[in-house]
């Protein structure tokens, strides 16, 4: 990946790649977990993967569509892998953690989200590092990490969108934040 002018925890780019490095390690250990210990580590990931994909929906994926040459299509497939990803995890949510299918759709999506996440660190966040000022760079940072402090803790699916994610995603977040209050999950 190419450096972007400042490395900072700031720097989008270097936010949401840590992000990633987060989540590839969430996946082992979710799936070397069993019982409580892999429901316990599977509602982090989700929560992890929910709140970093509505950031990189609502501040680099606009950013991305207007700064890049190839902008629209590169975020028009980050998207459909995004809405690809929400309806595993929606699947998920409603399997036991210890079954097979649980353990084999868990497997299909790490393998999905790490390749999405490649995508992204090549096609999308080098570029932007390229093409931006760590000035704006640390801007998004702070734009993304407020994105995230309000974002649903729950996969959405169908809300990919900046403009969605600004309609659908405070009410979303809401409910998301009382059921996870209720269920002692969160």
């Amino acid at each position: 990946m190419a450096q972007s002018a400042i490395t900072s925890p700031t720097d989008v780019v270097d936010f949401l790649v840590n992000q990633h490095q987060q989540i590839k390690s969430l996946f082992a250990e979710t799936l070397a977990a069993s019982g409580k210990e892999r429901e316990k580590a599977f509602v982090e990931l989700r929560r992890l993967l929910a709140v970093h994909e509505t950031a990189e929906e609502e501040v680099v994926h606009p950013r991305a569509k207007r700064k890049l040459s190839d902008g629209a299509e590169v975020v028009d497939e980050r998207l459909h892998e995004e809405h690809e990803a929400k309806t595993v995890l929606q699947k998920l949510e409603k399997l036991d953690v210890d079954s097979a299918e649980f353990t084999r759709l868990l497997t299909e999506l790490r393998d999905a989200v790490v390749e999405h996440a490649d995508h992204e660190e090549h096609d999308e966040f080098s570029k932007l590092g390229q093409e931006l000022s760590g000035d704006e760079l640390e801007r998004m940072g702070r734009a993304a990490k407020l994105a995230e402090a309000i974002a649903p803790t729950r996969p959405h699916a169908g809300v990919e969108s900046q403009a969605a994610n600004m309609a659908a995603g405070p009410f979303a977040a809401m409910l998301d934040r009382a059921r996870d209050a209720i269920v002692g999950k969160g």
